[in-house]
């Protein structure tokens, strides 16, 4: 017997080499050899049919004098995009689910495009053909998709494991797979989408794209009229040779551009007046902060408002003096309202001035023994007492900073304002009514006013601009370039508000501009929210947004 004999393996070993053999044992019991070859097929099977509908999945049809293509790829967010080369594209909250829709609008056909010239006539029936052609293109894409998917899973299938019944397993698993996503864009389509389209492109071009706005407020609910709206305002554009053309607006449509903050930026004065020529505005409101110190080496830059061409109503911010005021009042196309009254263009507008003037970030905000807050409130109970005594029916009210807005609750149906360089929609809470005294219940009630009579309550909406000036310098501090923001809105013959589009420039002046059209009353108002929480991203503007607390921000 020898002497030397092997010494044990350590505990550490041994429970080592017991994991491996558990781990080994595992790997080979077959109901894990089952899950990995279910594993393995689903992933080929999906990834296979999404290469095919990604490489395969498009298919041109005709739609009105364009040879279109329709195309398919994944998405979290579905949607549709048409490209309109080289006018820009029209992007579609179409629709939900994991396939996106893109529309190449490509070629012109030649016998169809010379069929247009000849006979102007025919642009209405391009229009009309249209619906009939886009449904058949979306279907034959629709069942290609399918088709594609599960040939590719059965080709890459029977490549990698050459094994029937796996192949037919992931030909089955891509055919479930492609059907679902197309049940679930069906499934939750929404026809009115193309009643709001977002545009991206040239600024000149967007009215003449996505088409007038107040006919599309009022036939929203008709998918087929709108879709053959916007073929037809293709059809003119690619058909003429000598200029973009728009659409005639109705007679009885009011637009009004609302600009804000231009804080002195040279390059809001252009932007304004493109907007003006392209859109055809009626008039432009100006909210407020037109300058940045008030000061009289300032006054020189309301110079031009002159060249904007239209009736240019205004109200003074924080950060315009006095002496501004008085300078833009010396224009002769400028309305100063400082709690009074103006018609234009039919529409009565009422505005008042900021109480304070705080071009100093670091000033408080206080004046005597009030604070910011209720100057502002002040302000706006002043402006209430003008439209409720002129018994009129102000349709619009000027003021700068939102929290004036709240006392003109239900007095008028639109609140304008600016001031947080953050664009947002809202409707205000009503007012409360006052509690009455029991101790003057033998005093008889007040007359309500002329005003009253003829309004009666009405909901109000509060619209706050963005920064038509970028915030100037001040623009340039975060990491991004705060964007140029304004806005078009749309009026009836009542003087109702119909639709608004906002337009937004990079902060950097860029041409290149998104719009995204609103329609009022398209989708359901929110409940009134508090007057403190703040806006979530992403949250759409007209569905959900905040009133801003009293009080003055540092802009």
């Amino acid at each position: 017997m020898s002497e030397f004999a092997a010494p044990a393996a350590p505990p550490w070993r041994r429970r080592l080499h017991s994991a491996v053999d558990l781990t080994v044992r595992v790997w080979r019991h077959r109901w894990f050899r089952n899950s990995r070859t279910v594993a393995a097929v689903g992933l080929v099977s999906i990834t296979s049919a999404v290469i095919g509908v990604m490489l395969f999945a498009h298919t041109e049809i005709a739609v009105g004098p364009f040879k279109a293509e329709m195309s398919l790829r994944p998405s979290l967010v579905g949607g549709t995009e048409v490209d309109i080369p080289p006018l820009g594209s029209l992007h579609l909250d179409s629709h939900r689910g994991t396939l996106h829709l893109k529309v190449a609008l490509g070629s012109l056909d030649q016998s169809r495009t010379e069929e247009l010239i000849d006979n102007p006539t025919a642009i209405s029936s391009a229009g009309d053909r249209a619906v009939d052609e886009v449904t058949t293109g979306v279907t034959q894409l629709a069942l290609r998709a399918v088709g594609l998917a599960v040939l590719s899973a059965i080709i890459a299938a029977g490549l990698i494991f050459r094994n029937v019944r796996r192949t037919a397993a992931a030909g089955l698993t891509a055919l479930i797979a492609a059907a679902g996503s197309i049940g679930l864009a069906a499934a939750t389509i929404r026809p009115n989408a193309i009643s709001e389209p977002r545009y991206e492109g040239l600024l000149v071009n967007a009215p003449a794209v996505v088409g007038d706005a107040r006919r599309i407020a009022d036939n929203y609910g008709r998918y087929a009229d709108q879709l053959q709206q916007i073929v037809s305002n293709v059809s003119r554009i690619y058909t003429t040779v000598s200029s973009l053309p728009v659409y005639e607006p109705a007679g009885n449509t009011t637009r009004i551009l609302h600009v804000s903050d231009l804080h002195l930026n040279p390059s809001s004065w252009g932007l304004i007046r493109t907007v003006v020529q392209t859109f055809d505005i009626d008039a432009v409101v100006d909210t407020g902060d037109m300058v940045d110190w008030g000061s009289s080496a300032e006054t020189s830059y309301v110079s031009s408002i002159p060249s904007i061409g239209v009736p240019y109503i205004y109200v003074r911010g924080n950060h315009d003096s006095v002496a501004i005021q008085a300078a833009v009042a010396k224009q002769r196309n400028a309305i100063v309202l400082d709690n009074g009254l103006t018609v234009v263009d039919g529409l009565t507008i009422g505005g008042i001035g900021d109480p304070q003037f705080t071009p100093d970030k670091s000033e408080t905000n206080t004046a005597g023994d009030n604070s910011g807050a209720e100057l502002l409130t002040a302000s706006g109970e002043r402006l209430a007492k003008t439209i409720q005594d002129s018994g009129k029916k102000v349709d619009i009210a000027l003021v700068h900073d939102p929290a004036m807005a709240q006392p003109l609750s239900g007095l008028v149906p639109l609140v304008l304002a600016g001031h947080k360089h953050k664009r947002s929609v809202a409707m205000l809470p009503a007012r409360a009514a006052p509690t009455p005294d029991p101790s003057a219940s033998a005093i008889p009630s007040p007359t309500p006013s002329a005003s009253a009579a003829i309004l009666g309550p009405v909901s109000t909406r509060l619209m706050i601009e963005g920064s038509t000036g970028g915030a100037g310098l001040r623009g340039l501090e975060g990491e991004e370039p705060t964007p140029l923001s304004l806005s078009v809105l749309y009026f009836d013959e009542h003087h109702d508000l119909k639709a608004y589009d906002d337009i937004q420039l990079g902060g950097t002046g860029e041409s290149n501009v998104e719009m995204q059209r609103n329609v009022v009353g398209l989708d359901d108002e929110g409940p009134p929210p508090s007057p403190t929480p703040s806006v979530p991203a992403g949250v759409p503007a007209e569905s959900a947004s905040t009133i801003p607390a009293p009080g003055r921000s540092s802009r």
